[in-house]
């Protein structure tokens, strides 16, 4: 009971958002040294370091190539950690700031990572079916949790959910707007992670209907290890084939 209750004590909000976060940042980075030369460098911000195409094919970017050519299917796992420039990963890291803690609030933190791993996974799945060519970024994991919340709003009575509904619907307003406005904005994604968001809302359920059990933690170190191990093969052998 000891050991649970310190493993417990020590996932705390802060640390999973950060940990997400910073393995975001140094995944960014390792694309960038794994594409040397071939850094896409510039004025454009849409473009501004952004690390070669086939070093994010091998890292692990999703859609229809990857999948129909190579039989890639982890990348629907792992093109959530992957972003295309320095712009595209500030942006998602903002967001994610700002809406995981609403999350974690409302669902807890293992719920929390669970949906944002599964959401962004289905919104890549949908890409494919949309025959997106490529695919990267933590957006579709961040529709998934807005999705979430959005459920939450929805479906929970209070002041509290009426204000998160609005809050939430104001930026799925906001996605559709940018998503025809900027340019390679990948709009199947987005509405894949939202969907999934609202579904896994739904089946996970949230605090004011049930506390996170042993059953959410037990899904979450799953999907964890998963990641890790998806994540670090191409990491490992990419280092490999650079330096060695």
């Amino acid at each position: 009971m000891t050991v649970n209750r310190s493993y417990l004590n020590a996932v705390t909000p802060s640390r999973v958002l950060n940990t997400i976060i910073y393995t975001n940042v140094i995944l960014f980075i390792i694309s960038l040294i794994f594409s040397g030369r071939s850094i896409h460098t510039g004025f454009n911000p849409f473009n501004a370091l952004s690390p070669a195409t086939d070093v994010l094919v091998f890292l692990g970017a999703s859609g229809k190539i990857p999948i129909q050519a190579y039989q890639a299917w982890e990348s629907l796992i792992t093109a959530n950690w992957l972003h295309g420039s320095l712009l595209h990963i500030v942006f998602n890291m903002l967001a994610l700031k700002t809406v995981a803690p609403l999350v974690m609030a409302e669902y807890g933190v293992f719920r929390m990572f669970s949906i944002y791993t599964l959401s962004g996974a289905a919104g890549f799945l949908l890409s494919v079916m949309g025959n997106v060519p490529l695919t990267i970024g933590a957006s579709s994991g961040l529709c998934g949790l807005i999705g979430a919340l959005l459920y939450f709003g929805r479906s929970s009575k209070g002041l509290r959910a009426q204000q998160v509904y609005q809050q939430t619907s104001g930026w799925i307003i906001s996605l559709a707007v940018i998503g025809f406005l900027l340019p390679n904005i990948n709009n199947w994604g987005h509405a894949g992670g939202l969907i999934g968001g609202i579904a896994l809302g739904w089946i996970l359920g949230y605090d004011d209907r049930r506390r996170e059990n042993r059953w959410d933690r037990g899904l979450a170190v799953f999907l964890t290890g998963i990641t890790v191990l998806l994540l670090a093969f191409p990491v490992i052998q990419g280092f490999f084939l650079v330096f060695f």
